[in-house]
């Protein structure tokens, strides 16, 4: 067979043949930075940025929400052009400046970036996926032969282990991902951005993408790994720069830095403690679930819960732990009356049976839920920030004919500072917010319905640590106050550092709860697994 234009491009391009190593004379800094400013209005987003990333390293890039990493990067990616911003960019030693399609330019400059959002028709195969808008053509239309001869080999080369011609809506997260970085690879990528790539991920799919990364470094790649899990950048890159308010704080070697450093630099004080401590004092059972099962709306004859009992207390955090699709979700959203109408057993709030069929039964029970995905849950993202923690308490402000729009104004305001959310004001849209504080908005507007419950379903995911310790701290006052929370965490340390007690969850059932003093990973990891 010929030779593929996905190799002979590649050629075309770096001058050697795939896996050979390049020329040991190479300018050492494939991309370097130079005085970058960016301002929005009344933001100045980049405040002279300098730095440099080596040729075939993985680069990790952290900081805090709101600190510049995602606006650096859509420079880089070509989404704002040359003239939306101060400096330069400088390409193997060359400057670079997109304009007109910038996007386009970035990506034939061998720049690429993989989004946090996966952007794949989930209808078409990988190939089409990877090839889209590029399929290769004869006379008589698209050359499928060619197309996916052309996917197989990029898919080899790069030790991807996805089917060809599978459709990508069946692939699991982490097989989408992988489709996603074929797809950059597949444009000839010298440079791969890679924004919260495991924010979404199981354990072993976390594991099956540091092999990939590790493999790509070997093949001289240049990695950009953005990040919220500290662990990950030392698992990973050579090298992590640190940006803290539009500025960088200061490049290091990962070998010779710690985590404790790391947060020192992003939120600009030494953080003795990443759990703060409380003084929780849980009381009388709230929630009782008794011997809860639950028909999968999926798949005809499965279970998704089964037989599952536990209790939550006044003041008291429960943690909720398992791997990816032990059930954790299936089960707050059932107690939320949002998942599985066929049901077995008994839900008690105070003593007393009760029936949720819909979220709006749970919240007249004074249950909330924060939902895992904040942005397709929990916001509506072309909304102001009133709006949005207003919307499910309407009836707390309804007249006979209208909305008392101060009164419902005053009230958002009162939990927006109870909570710390950064914004000039609740008129701006949600969609301006760092993640961080996005989950605050949707944390205010079920704090507002003044919930005896609080479900929170992965609360961190994808905030930074100072975030976090502000989530945290809410938590602990609320627990206080009263309140009987429930916690899912994908984070091991986040369940260890808040919870009173841990259930965990395996296969759809209760593995085991243990107290907070005897509580291990080991002994978790052990009750997840079904090892235990």
């Amino acid at each position: 067979m010929e030779q593929s234009e996905y190799t002979l491009k590649k050629k075309e391009m770096t001058g050697h043949a795939p896996g050979v190593q390049q020329a040991e004379n190479q300018y050492e800094y494939i991309l370097e930075m130079e005085h970058v400013t960016k301002d929005f209005p009344g933001v100045r987003a980049l405040n002279d940025i300098c730095f440099k990333v080596r040729r075939g390293e993985i680069h990790g890039i952290c900081g805090e929400n709101g600190a510049g990493k995602s606006t650096l990067m859509k420079i880089l990616a070509g989404v704002y052009p040359c003239g939306d911003y101060e400096g330069d960019i400088k390409l193997n030693g060359e400057v670079i400046k997109f304009t007109g399609d910038s996007i386009r330019q970035a990506i034939k400059h061998g720049i690429a970036i993989v989004y946090q959002e996966l952007a794949l028709v989930q209808q078409m195969t990988v190939g089409e996926n990877i090839f889209l808008g590029r399929e290769p053509t004869t006379r008589a239309g698209i050359n499928w032969h060619k197309l996916y001869s052309d996917t197989h080999k990029i898919l080899q080369e790069y030790q991807l282990d996805i089917p060809f011609a599978h459709v990508v809506g069946e692939l699991s997260v982490g097989k989408q991902q992988m489709v996603e970085i074929a797809k950059a690879l597949s444009e000839n990528a010298q440079v791969l951005i890679l924004d919260e790539p495991t924010s979404a991920l199981t354990e072993s799919e976390v594991d099956t993408l540091m092999g990939i990364l590790d493999h790509l470094r070997q093949r001289g790649v240049t990695c950009l790994y953005i990040s919220h899990k500290l662990e990950e950048f030392f698992r990973i890159t050579d090298h992590i720069t640190v940006f803290r308010d539009g500025m960088v704080v200061d490049t290091v070697k990962t070998s010779e830095t710690t985590d404790d450093r790391l947060v020192a630099m992003m939120v600009g004080r030494e953080m003795k403690e990443r759990f703060p401590q409380g003084n929780r004092r849980p009381g009388d059972i709230v929630l009782q679930v008794k011997n809860l099962s639950v028909d999968s709306p999926y798949q005809i004859g499965k279970k998704a819960l089964k037989n599952i009992s536990f209790e939550a207390r006044h003041g008291e955090i429960l943690g909720v732990a398992g791997l990816m699709g032990s059930g954790r979700s299936e089960l707050v959203m059932t107690i939320f009356g949002e998942y599985g109408k066929n049901r077995e057993g008994e839900i008690l709030l105070g003593g007393q049976p009760i029936v949720n069929n819909s979220a709006r039964d749970a919240m007249n029970n004074k249950i909330s839920l924060v939902p895992e995905d904040r942005k397709k849950m929990g916001l509506i993202l072309q909304q102001t920030i009133l709006k949005n923690i207003s919307l499910p308490n309407l009836e707390q402000f309804a007249t006979a004919y209208s909305i008392n729009h101060h009164k419902e104004l005053h009230e958002a305001e009162r939990f927006a500072k109870f909570l710390a959310i950064k914004t000039p004001t609740l008129h701006a849209l949600v969609n301006s917010l760092s993640g961080g504080n996005q989950q605050k908005v949707v944390i205010a507007k079920w704090l507002m319905s003044e919930p005896r419950v609080l479900i929170l379903d992965e609360p961190t995911r994808g905030i930074d640590v100072g975030a976090k310790y502000e989530i945290y701290k809410l938590m602990n006052n609320l627990a206080e106050e009263g309140v009987a929370i429930v916690m899912i965490s994908s984070e091991l340390p986040e369940i260890l550092g808040m919870s009173d007690r841990i259930l965990v969850m395996h296969e759809g059932e209760c593995a085991g709860i243990l107290a907070r003093s005897e509580a291990t990973q080991e002994k978790i990891m052990a009750l997840a697994t079904g090892l235990a």
